[in-house]
């Protein structure tokens, strides 16, 4: 039935009869989802990068350029992908994204040459990177409202230690033993066997829609709400893109998103570089994802006590020092210390990604809304290759770029730090 715009006509009978509050069953499907993007995410790809270069005969340019074309192309699905998130609901989404980017991945295996792998650049990361993180976000934050950072902060901190800190070492050890194109074969069965029947059967849409209530709560809100419906402040996309915080948190998460992906893309040549093999590049994911994964925890829990503005600032200056620390790795342990640096970095960006949309524009709209960020952050994570292939190959190492690209991030630290939630205008 329909009560004054609110619906009540789902029923299921794994929600009704769950032992726990749903949402606990919705928190660990949508991180199994962030978790599974890894085939697609550059920490993964980068262990690929010079069998890309050396079996098919590309230059390290022309893999950056095809990455970055792939990935702005494939950026541009996304906002189609978050308003079909908004009417069609998380759980056909799941299977369908599921299934492309498990075939997506098997097609990696597969590519013969420049065309064929800017094709595959285009799949993986908009499946994989885009579609599925979408949708496994934002079932999760459907699902809590109050304890949304505490709990994305478990999330970030699962994904990190089981995506970022697993996937390049199991990457690393599948190649040398089935071959770089098995090996992303493989990743393909992982998403069409465990992902796609899992969030077939464990995806839902809003608690509201089952007659629950977000985290869990049993009291009603009165007023002008429907009986059951939090008094959210709900912004349509449009109302959203009027504001000054969302583009300034769109440019922040998107340069951030951009220099990472160019540190991750590159890690193995810029270890090699500094006369560090592929194992310590490899190696150094761990310290990343165990720093990420408590960042990310503590700082899901931070976020739902202090502005978000500052969170992004200090991401933003790690970021900046990550950046010139790249250009010192001349030990073990300044690889290490680096790792640690970018492990905090990608904790406080990750933290501020995944709950500040829901938190500052509210839930009903949160598809069409994250859909254009993520199109934003993704098309800025696309730049990030680029530049630092082109500087390899014209001057011999990547100092000078590093150096350059040190700059942009502090000034933008400080520029969020004035920048407040989003009030509506009024009159």
């Amino acid at each position: 039935m329909v009560r004054r715009g609110l619906r009540f006509s789902r029923s299921s009978r794994l929600v009704k009869e769950s032992p726990v509050f749903y949402g606990w069953i919705i928190l660990a499907a949508g991180t199994l989802g962030l978790i599974l993007t890894s085939p697609g995410q550059t920490y993964a790809v980068s262990i690929f990068t010079d069998y890309f270069i050396t079996d098919l005969g590309l230059s390290r340019s022309l893999v950056s350029l095809l990455y970055t074309v792939g990935t702005v192309v494939g950026s541009l699905a996304l906002p189609v992908v978050g308003r079909q998130i908004d009417r069609r609901g998380p759980r056909r989404m799941v299977v369908i994204i599921s299934l492309l980017f498990g075939l997506a991945c098997m097609y990696m295996g597969l590519v013969q040459g420049a065309l064929m792998l800017g094709l595959g650049f285009i799949a993986i990361r908009m499946l994989g990177q885009g579609s599925l993180a979408l949708v496994s976000q934002n079932v999760i934050n459907q699902w809590w409202i109050r304890r949304r950072g505490t709990v994305m902060g478990v999330s970030g901190l699962l994904v990190s230690l089981l995506g970022l800190g697993g996937f390049p070492s199991l990457i690393n050890w599948l190649i040398p033993v089935y071959g770089w194109r098995v090996t992303y074969a493989l990743l393909g069965l992982l998403l069409l066997g465990i992902m796609l029947p899992l969030g077939f059967l464990l995806f839902r849409p809003r608690p509201e829609e089952y007659g629950l209530q977000p985290d869990g709560r049993i009291e009603r809100t009165q007023g002008s709400h429907a009986p059951g419906e939090l008094a959210e402040d709900n912004w349509s996309l449009a109302e959203a893109t009027q504001t000054l915080a969302f583009w300034i948190l769109t440019t922040g998460l998107g340069l951030l998103a951009m220099l990472s992906t160019g540190l991750f893309f590159h890690m193995v040549s810029i270890f090699a570089d500094k006369g560090l093999n592929a194992t310590v590049a490899a190696s150094v994911f761990l310290p990343i994802a165990l720093t990420m994964a408590v960042v990310t925890l503590g700082g899901g829990v931070l976020v739902d006590r202090v502005p978000a503005r500052l969170l992004l600032a200090a991401a933003l200056v790690c970021q900046a020092l990550a950046l010139w620390l790249a250009q010192a790795l001349h030990s073990v342990e300044l690889a290490f210390l680096y790792g640690l640096v970018l492990g905090v970095t990608l904790g406080l960006s990750r933290t501020v990604s995944s709950v500040i949309w829901a938190i500052y524009f509210g839930r009903r709209h949160l598809g069409s809304i994250t859909g254009l960020a993520s199109t934003i952050l993704v098309f800025g994570s696309a730049l990030g290759p680029l530049p630092l292939g082109m500087a390899r190959d014209a001057w011999g190492n990547y100092d000078l770029a590093l150096k350059l690209l040190v700059v942009p991030p502090l000034l933008l630290g400080v520029l969020s730090l004035f920048v407040g939630s989003p009030v509506r205008k009024t009159g």
